[in-house]
Order: C-alpha cells, then sequence, then structure tokens
C-alpha cells in the first residue's frame, strides 16, 4: 500500500521526507515535479535564492491541489543577502516569488560572506517576530556556529541542514543536535545518486526488494534525520516516497554505521574551516 501524508514522521510540524530542488532549474520541470511530489503525498518542499526556482515552486504549490497551509515550505537567504537590510528586502522577493505570506522555515544558507550574526540574526528575529517566518533554521554550521547564534537570536534556531548521507554520516552533528534539541536536515541524503549500487546499500535493498536510495533514506528516518533528496521525475519521486514503507533491522543499520568511506560532495571555498 502507498505512503500517505500521514505516514510521514514530523518534528514541530516538519516532514521528515521532503522534496529537495536544488539545481532543478527549468522553470516548467520543476513546476512539474513540486505539483507531482504534493499530489502524491509530500508536505515539505525545500528551496532557496540560489536555486533560482522560487518562482517555478511557488507556481507548483498553486497548481497542486494541496491546501498551502498543509505544506512545510522552507527556503533560504544566500550568502550576499545577509546582511540586516538585505535580509529583509531578498525575503521578501522570496514571498513573492513563492506566492505566499509566510515561509514555514528561513534558514541562513551559509555562514559566510555577508553573514555577521548580530546583524543577519536581527533581521531573522524580527522576521520571526511578524510572522513572516514561523521557525529560523541554519545550514552548513558546525556546532560553534550554533552556539554563536545562539547567543544573538531571541527566536530559538530549530534546524541546521547539511549534507548527511551513508558516506557523510555527520555522527558529531548528530550527536550534537540530540543534545541540544535541534532537527537535523540532510541535503543531498543519496549522496548525488552514488549510493545506487554501492555496497552494502545494495545487498540491503535486495534482501527487502527495495532500491538503494530507500535504504538509505530509511536509514536516515532511523537516525532521526529529516530528508530532502532532489528528483525531478516521478519515478524518482515516488522511489523516494516509498521509502517509508522500509523499515530495516538492528542489525541492517548497525552495518551502514560501519560503512568506512567518507566521500563529502558540497565543499565550495567558503565552507567553514573545520571541513578542511
Amino acid at each position: 500500500m502507498a505512503p500517505t501524508p500521514a505516514d510521514v514522521p514530523t518534528t514541530d510540524g516538519m516532514p521528515m521526507l521532503g522534496l529537495g530542488t536544488w539545481e532543478n532549474d527549468d522553470h516548467e520541470a520543476c513546476v512539474q515535479s513540486v505539483e507531482t511530489a504534493l499530489e502524491m503525498g509530500y508536505r515539505h518542499i525545500d528551496t532557496a535564492q540560489i536555486y533560482g526556482n522560487e518562482e517555478a515552486v511557488g507556481e507548483g504549490i498553486e497548481t497542486a491541489d494541496v491546501p498551502r497551509e498543509d505544506i512545510f515550505l522552507a527556503t533560504k537567504v544566500w550568502i550576499s543577502n545577509l546582511s540586516y537590510d538585505e535580509v529583509l528586502a531578498t525575503t521578501e522577493e522570496s514571498l513573492e516569488k513563492l506566492g505566499t505570506d509566510y515561509v514555514d522555515l528561513l534558514y541562513v544558507h551559509w555562514p559566510a560572506r555577508e553573514y555577521a550574526p548580530a546583524e543577519t540574526l536581527s533581521a531573522f528575529d524580527e522576521l520571526y517576530d511578524d510572522g513572516v517566518i514561523r521557525r529560523v533554521g541554519v545550514s552548513n554550521f558546525e556546532p560553534h556556529h550554533v552556539d554563536e547564534a545562539r547567543e544573538h537570536l531571541d527566536a530559538p534556531v530549530f534546524a541546521n541542514q547539511v549534507e548527511c548521507h551513508p558516506f557523510l554520516q555527520q555522527d558529531e552533528l548528530r550527536e550534537y543536535a540530540d543534545e541540544e534539541s535541534l532537527e537535523l536536515v540532510a541535503y543531498s541524503p543519496l549522496a548525488r545518486s552514488d549510493v545506487i549500487g554501492a555496497e552494502p546499500l545494495t545487498e540491503i535493498a535486495d534482501r527487502h526488494g527495495a532500491s538503494e536510495p530507500q535504504v538509505a533514506l530509511a536509514w536516515l528516518r532511523e537516525k532521526g534525520v529529516t530528508a530532502i533528496p532532489k528528483a525531478t521525475s516521478e519515478a524518482h519521486i515516488r522511489d523516494n516516497w516509498e521509502s517509508l514503507t522500509l523499515e530495516l533491522s538492528d542489525d541492517e543499520i548497525a552495518t551502514i554505521d560501519d560503512i568506512a568511506r567518507r566521500d563529502r560532495k558540497v565543499d565550495p571555498d567558503f565552507g567553514p574551516d573545520a571541513w578542511e
């Protein structure tokens, strides 16, 4: 039986499986993928200013037969827009493109370039107080960045979005998130498709009659990590969605935990020094 929205675990209203839209920059394809995902049952859509597709995401939401209030919508402020004035101005632009008067989660995309915690986060606080954003998030933050952000924010830091998958398991960040009541959201949860054909994921997938992406997503769910895999075709959107029916055994989870391979896919020159 196909999963329904009720089958998706949620944390403070955030579904633990969503649709990522990074590099989904063909307007019509993006509109169609968002509409397809929502009609299938997804209720979490993730975008960003730098993706250049907020307008298409908004159109897909408008086209789908799903009420806006049932959708958890997140976007991110790019690193060149993190001064106080630019946070406010570009967030207003994002809302206009998305066709909504609020977003459920607004992230600082990276602690880089124009990011100055006191200035940047005071703008986030203002947006939060005005109800324009329902939750404040950060992305690509190390624990010390989150600690510093909390010193400057009145609003709670709800989530940290980072690269996380079986080949970059982020043990330290997951432990920190558990200790600090911080949600961890995984981008590139399928390691840019590298999970396909990779052992031991293939063996586990074959055992269940599932796909390697489903195994990776089920593992993240067992770890309490929200996943936002990018997909454009209906087949891939559905394959990811059906990961919700896959239950891994304790031994299978431990086998994935023991993967020695470490492969970071996103490592720009402005990334945190701790990654070097």
